[in-house]
């Protein structure tokens, strides 16, 4: 009777492993589920959407400008944010906020990406904490879940015009 007992334990364990060790890999290659909140990427993304982030781009080095990021947070990383790439290495970025008569000017460094939230007048961003290091980068958002009238491919930056050519 012990050994039966020992036995389904031991089996339950196992495959109780087994499966963790799957969802893990899952989560942490593939992608998964995200929960946004907070008013910086209105108007593409609103407070409590829900989005699917993919993270085989980050792993195959396929973040471009344009993409919005989930990013551990340079202030807290205990937290993740969500914000639009608007600069790679090498890239020259708008420093300076839309309102500012002075427009400054700086250049990415290698390694390193420039994020902007989409709500200018209302986010915390590259501009306030700098250049991110590529390797907080957690995944890519590709897709938005909820709500289901708003089921689709994200709209493009309404701020298409920071991303600078030069």
């Amino acid at each position: 009777m012990l050994r039966h007992v020992l036995g389904k334990t031991f089996r339950f364990l196992g495959y109780t492993v087994q499966y963790g060790c799957i969802a893990h890999c899952a989560f942490e290659y593939l992608g998964g589920i995200v929960v946004c909140s907070g008013p910086s990427m209105e108007p593409t993304i609103q407070n409590s959407d829900i989005v699917f982030s993919e993270n085989l781009s980050r792993h195959f080095y396929c973040i471009r400008k344009g993409d919005i990021v989930i990013v551990k947070s340079p202030n807290d990383p205990k937290s993740n944010i969500c914000k639009r790439v608007i600069g790679l290495e090498g890239d020259k970025v708008c420093t300076s906020n839309p309102s500012d008569f002075l427009k400054s000017h700086s250049y990415v460094p290698k390694g390193h990406v420039w994020l902007e939230g989409d709500n200018l007048r209302n986010s915390t961003d590259s501009r306030c904490y700098g250049p991110v290091p590529y390797g907080l980068i957690r995944g890519r958002i590709c897709l938005k879940i909820w709500p289901l009238n708003d089921f689709g491919f994200l709209r493009a930056s309404p701020n298409g015009h920071r991303f600078l050519d030069d």
